[in-house]
């Protein structure tokens, strides 16, 4: 099961272009809405989605990942969330995969998840990611840890997530029939 925790100001493109090529790839995705009851979450720019299920239904039972979409108050939002916090430190502690996009990262950082591996972010939150290794890079992957930009590098961001997951031949089936001509390596 894979866990794309949605709260509430999340980038839409960043969140659901990478739920969309996940599950192209046959993965077991979940979109999480980030609040104490209810499904229906409101986007950074005033849309709203109902997750597939509330953060009180989510387990580490079959757990494979977590993505972290940004956006603004989302970010703020998914690093004041004890459940966000937890399942992403189990993540990190069973070396399970870690997706972070955006101004995302620094709650990796925050959570000094980040030291010593290579990673980006969007521009201005490159403090927040303490003693990781910044590189200005759109799309970065050390090791189970994927991070990206911004908005303009989702769909990088979700193949390279779909190659972690899945492989190389999913990643690459997937992107072709999206007719997509950006290299996510």
């Amino acid at each position: 099961m894979i866990y794309v925790f949605l709260a509430d100001g999340f980038e839409e493109t960043e969140a659901l272009t990478t739920v969309d090529i996940l599950r192209r790839a046959s993965l077991d995705v979940r979109t999480v809405a980030v609040k104490k009851e209810g499904t229906l979450v409101t986007s950074s720019h005033n849309i709203t989605v109902s997750a597939d299920i509330n953060q009180n239904d989510i387990t580490e039972e079959n757990l494979e990942g977590v993505i972290l979409p940004g956006g603004r108050p989302g970010t703020l939002n998914l690093e004041n969330s004890a459940v966000v916090v937890e399942y992403t430190a189990y993540c990190a502690d069973n070396n399970l995969i870690i997706g972070a996009i955006c101004a995302a990262p620094s709650v990796l950082g925050k959570m000094n998840i980040l030291n010593g591996k290579k990673a980006t972010c969007f521009p201005g939150f490159e403090k927040f990611l303490k003693s990781a290794k910044y590189t200005p890079e759109f799309t970065v992957c050390d090791g189970n840890i994927v991070t990206a930009k911004g908005m303009g590098a989702t769909i990088p961001f979700a193949l390279k997530l779909t190659e972690l997951f899945k492989g190389k031949a999913a990643a690459e089936s997937v992107q072709a029939s999206l007719q997509c001509p950006y290299s996510y390596e």
